[in-house]
């Protein structure tokens, strides 16, 4: 078993892959429904200032930090080898790593950057409106999987 330091860095993974995992599922299964239920210019703005509001320390540091220790668990499994865990330590930091982390970096992301650079209520705006929800959704949807069953792996490795 897991024990030490080594086990409370394992239990800060599950709690920052899950918490992760809690908000893109709040994004993926009612916060974009709605922001899509609104008129597109509402939308949009709405979207724009819950991107700029998104980039606090508290957000940042649970999904930023849960990157840093999932990079830490996977360097430390590789280097102590343990008996017992290895397996889902390494899947669960891959998950995260690539799966939320690296999406949001390559795909959520650059939607978000395109977003912010149209203005609200003009048709560039409300052309590109539609497509956004739909792709930045159906990326969410793997961020969240992704997070969450990085926690998930997490949990079985403390078992």
């Amino acid at each position: 078993m897991i024990d030490g330091p080594y086990f409370v860095l394992t239990v800060l993974g599950v709690l920052g892959t899950g918490l992760v995992a809690g908000v893109f599922c709040a994004f993926s299964t009612f916060v974009m429904k709605g922001l899509a239920a609104l008129p597109p210019a509402q939308g949009v703005a709405a979207m724009q200032a819950i991107n700029v509001a998104a980039v606090t320390p508290a957000f940042m540091i649970v999904f930023i930090g849960s990157a840093v220790l999932c990079a830490v668990l996977a360097v430390v499994t590789f280097v102590l080898w343990p008996d017992e865990g290895t397996v889902e330590l390494l899947l669960g930091s891959a998950l995260y790593l690539f799966g939320s982390f690296g999406v949001t970096m390559v795909a959520n992301v650059p939607r978000n950057d395109a977003l912010m650079k149209v203005e609200a209520g003009t048709s560039e705006a409300t052309a590109y409106w539609t497509t956004y929800v739909r792709e930045w959704t159906a990326w969410n949807h793997v961020r969240m999987v992704a997070s969450s069953a990085a926690a998930v792996s997490y949990v079985l490795a403390l078992t």
